[in-house]
This record gives structure tokens, sequence and C-alpha cells, in this order.
């Protein structure tokens, strides 16, 4: 039996990954997919917490078009995000026997329990699979950032960050430049010297000052997960250095 190298991870998934194909709401196709990704994880022996964006209801960006103020749209979002751990909790529910909570970073007591660190640890080292709602529970923050901290407060052993449509982290855009080249590892410290933007600036920080390893990968691709425990570097490790 293949054994992982992660005893716990912390997966941050973006509220796109969940759309599928689609830009907004949530595809059973995608959900069901993400479902069978942290199930196999799981089943591996690896205690698992997931963040979740909700990119896929509504994102702080777009505050101005809607005419409203950023801490508004960041608030809905938010709200966005709890959606998004609610259908997983279904999902993972629906196709395994395994205990799964969800947490909210703002109170949310009919649905979800409060995040607590000790709780939470706890909630990971009884079996149970954890979904983080809610970012930190303050605007102008995605969570990107919720995500590197989540990861420290937990004492993860890595972040696995899963991108729709984004099988790494490359040296300039895929999408416009045809030549662009695919870093298989990077540190924090030149993803923020070349200004690469595949996450926040602010969760690079953190995750360098703190020594915080990262694994950058396709939402998309099939067995992904799993094969990154299991001690495939698939996608952009990134990570401190030297």
């Amino acid at each position: 039996m293949v054994e992982s190298r992660y005893g716990r991870i912390v997966v941050k998934v973006s509220g796109e990954a969940l759309a599928g194909d689609g830009s907004w709401g949530v595809d059973p196709k995608g959900l069901a997919h993400l479902a069978r990704e942290i199930l196999s994880v799981r089943e591996l022996g690896v205690e698992v917490a997931v963040v979740i964006g909700g990119g896929n209801y509504f994102r702080g960006r777009m505050a101005d078009g809607w005419g409203i103020s950023r801490a508004e749209a960041d608030n809905i979002g938010m709200l966005g995000t709890v959606m998004n751990a609610l259908m997983l909790r279904g999902a993972l529910t629906g196709s395994s026997s395994f205990d799964v909570r969800v947490m909210t970073a703002m109170p949310m007591n009919s649905v979800a329990e409060p995040f607590i660190r000790l709780r939470a640890i706890r909630h990971l080292e009884h079996g149970a699979l954890v979904l983080l709602a809610g970012g930190i529970g303050q605007p102008y923050v995605t969570t990107d950032y919720p995500a590197v901290q989540r990861s420290l407060e937990l004492d993860a052993d890595a972040l696995l960050v899963a991108k729709r449509g984004v099988d790494g982290v490359y040296d300039t855009d895929p999408r416009t430049n045809p030549d662009a080249r695919r870093y298989t590892e990077l540190t924090y410290a030149k993803a923020l010297a070349t200004d690469i933007r595949v996450m926040d600036a602010s969760a690079f920080v953190l995750a360098g000052e703190q020594n915080l390893l990262m694994h950058l990968f396709d939402a998309a691709a099939e067995g992904a997960m799993r094969a990154i425990c299991e001690g495939h570097d698939i996608g952009t490790r990134i990570h401190a250095g030297p």
C-alpha cells in the first residue's frame, strides 16, 4: 500500500472550480469530481481540511459594476463560500461514511459550527473532513490568505491549491504567450519578485515567512490530489527556499 508523505493537508478550492465549464453556480459534475478527489486523499489516511472560495457566486472586485461597496461585496462572497461548503458536504456525505464538518469564520449556528482552532484539530484527529467557509470573516481579504492562515493554525504539512484551468505557475501568462514556461518548483521570494499573480501577494508573504509548503495544480486533473500526497510533484511546488 502506498503511504502518504503528508499526515495532514489543507486543500484550497476556488469557487470557480465548482462551476465546472460554467461561470456561475455549481456544476454537479464539478462538485462530484471534487468530492472524489478529496475522498481519495482521505482514504489514503490523510487528515483533510478544505478552504472553499465563493467566486462562482460573487467576488469583491465585482463591487463597482453592481454599484455597491467593496465591504458589502466581500460579505456576499463570504456567504457564497458557505453555500459551496454545504453543497460539498452534501456530496461528500452522499459518497462516503466519513464525518464531514462545516466550520465558518462568522457565526451561523443553524447550519455550521464556528471555527475554533482546537476544535477543528480535534475533528481532524478523529477522522472527520473539515470544510472551512467564510474566509476569516472580514472583508478586503480573498480566500487565498485564509487558506494559508488556516494551514498554519491547523499545523498542516502542506497546502494544496486547486485552481480552475491553471496547471501550475508560469513565468508569463500561458493564455497569451504560447512559449510560457511552467515552473515545477518555485520560491515565494521569486514569485513576489517577479510579480506572479496566481495567488494574492499577502498569501505568498505569510506562507514564505512561516515556511509553509504549497502545491498549485489544476483542479480538473483526475487523481492529482492523491498523487501529490503520494509523492508526485504535480503542477508547481512552492516553498520558502533556499
